[in-house]
C-alpha cells in the first residue's frame, strides 16, 4: 500500500504518448506531489518525443516493461479504446493503481472484469471522466445537491463541434477498434446527465437516433441524440453533432423550483482560452454565478492528477470510480442498441 505519511512524490507511469497522452504527461508534471518517472509508447516518433520532452523518465516501447518497473506506483493509461481492457487488467495485476481514460471498456463485460480484478488486487481504479472535476460543471452539481432547483426533472447536455481527430493509425474511424462513436465523446455527457439526475434514481431506459454525413460509413454517426428516463420520473437529453465548427457545450437542468444554464466555448476542445458562463433561476430571479477557476479539459486533467495524489496519499474520494465508469459504458451500449433497432432499450 502507498504510505500516506510519505512526503515523496507519487510515482506515475504513463502508457500512451500520443496527442492526448502528451497532455496527460504535462498534467502529471505540473501536479504537486506527483512525478512522471516512466513512459511507454509504441511508435519510434512517440518514443523519441517522450525522450526529448521528459529526459529524466524511463522510456519503454513495451508497456509490460513499464509494468515490471517496481518504482511505478500509479499507471495512467491513455491508449485507443480497444486496448483499454488488455492494458488496464495487466496494470492492476501488476499491483499498480490505475487512472484509465474513458471509456472504461468497449463492453460492459470488460468493465465488470476490471472491477473484479481491481477488487481482487485491492487497487484503486479511477476512470477519466474529468468533467466531474470542472469548476463550472461541478458547480452545477453542487447547486443541484444544495436544492437550488428543487427536485431535478430535466437535463440537457449538448455538444456542437468539429469532426473527431483520427487518432493514431486512424483508429477512431475504424469501428472495430473504437467500439462505437457514442463511447467517444457522448459518454462524457451520459456521465454528466446521470450525475446531475442522481436524485431521480438510476436510468431505466434510453431511446436514441443517429445518422452519418458519410454514406459509405453509416457506422460513424456524426449526429446523435438520445433521451434517458430515470426511476423517479426525470429524464435527460444527450445530443451531439460532429458536423459543426469549433467546440461548444451546453448544459441545462430544470427542477421543481428553478433552473441552471451553463455553456462553454472554445476554438477547439483543448484550448486554454475558453469562454464560459453559468446562470441560474432560483424561482424568483435570474442570477449569474462567478466561476473563479478556469475550466476546460486541460485544466480538469491537471485536477485529475491532483485527485489521484489526494486519494492515494490521503484517502480522499475518486471523482469517477469504476462503478460510475461502468454505468457510462452501459448507457452508451444501450443507446447504440437503440440506434440500431429503432426501439426503446430498458436497463
Amino acid at each position: 500500500m502507498i504510505d500516506s505519511t510519505s512526503s515523496t512524490p507519487l510515482r506515475f507511469g504513463l502508457i500512451g504518448f500520443g496527442a492526448w497522452g502528451k497532455h496527460h504527461a504535462d498534467a502529471i508534471s505540473r501536479t504537486t506531489g506527483a512525478e512522471l518517472i516512466a513512459i511507454s509508447a509504441r511508435s519510434e516518433a512517440s518514443l523519441n518525443a517522450a525522450r526529448e520532452a521528459y529526459p529524466d523518465a524511463a522510456v519503454y516501447q513495451d508497456y509490460q516493461e513499464l509494468l515490471a518497473d517496481d518504482s511505478v506506483e500509479v499507471v495512467d493509461c491513455v491508449v485507443p479504446s480497444f486496448l483499454h481492457h488488455e492494458i488496464a487488467s495487466a496494470a492492476l495485476r501488476a499491483g499498480k493503481h490505475l487512472l484509465l481514460e474513458k471509456p472504461m471498456g468497449v463492453s460492459v463485460a470488460e468493465c465488470d472484469d476490471l472491477i473484479r480484478i481491481a477488487n481482487d488486487e485491492e487497487r484503486t481504479l479511477a476512470v477519466g471522466h474529468e468533467l466531474r472535476l470542472s469548476s463550472m460543471w461541478g458547480k452545477v452539481k453542487t447547486l443541484i445537491e444544495d436544492d437550488y432547483l428543487g427536485q431535478p426533472q430535466y437535463a440537457l447536455v449538448e455538444l456542437s463541434r468539429n469532426p473527431y481527430r483520427p487518432g493514431a493509425d486512424g483508429w477512431r474511424y475504424d469501428i472495430s477498434r473504437v467500439g462505437n462513436w457514442i463511447l467517444e465523446e457522448p459518454i462524457h455527457f451520459f456521465d454528466l446527465a446521470r450525475w446531475y439526475m442522481e436524485r431521480s434514481g438510476d436510468p431505466v431506459s434510453v431511446y436514441a437516433t443517429a445518422n452519418s454525413r458519410q454514406p459509405e460509413h453509416p457506422e460513424l454517426q456524426d449526429n446523435f441524440s438520445s433521451i434517458i428516463h430515470f426511476e423517479k420520473g426525470g429524464y435527460a437529453v444527450v445530443s451531439q453533432t460532429l458536423s459543426a465548427f469549433e467546440h461548444h457545450q451546453t448544459v441545462k437542468v430544470t427542477g421543481s423550483k428553478g433552473a441552471l444554464w451553463a455553456s462553454w466555448s472554445g476554438a477547439m476542445d483543448r484550448t486554454r482560452h475558453p469562454t464560459f458562463s453559468l446562470r441560474g433561476f432560483n424561482g424568483s430571479e435570474v442570477e449569474d454565478f462567478k466561476i473563479d477557476k478556469m475550466t476546460g479539459e486541460l485544466f480538469e486533467l491537471e485536477d485529475q492528477m491532483a485527485m489521484m495524489v489526494a486519494a492515494l496519499r490521503h484517502g480522499k474520494p475518486i471523482a469517477c470510480a469504476a462503478e460510475d465508469g461502468r454505468w457510462s459504458v452501459a448507457m452508451c451500449m444501450a443507446a447504440q442498441e437503440s440506434v440500431d433497432s429503432g426501439a426503446i432499450v430498458k436497463f
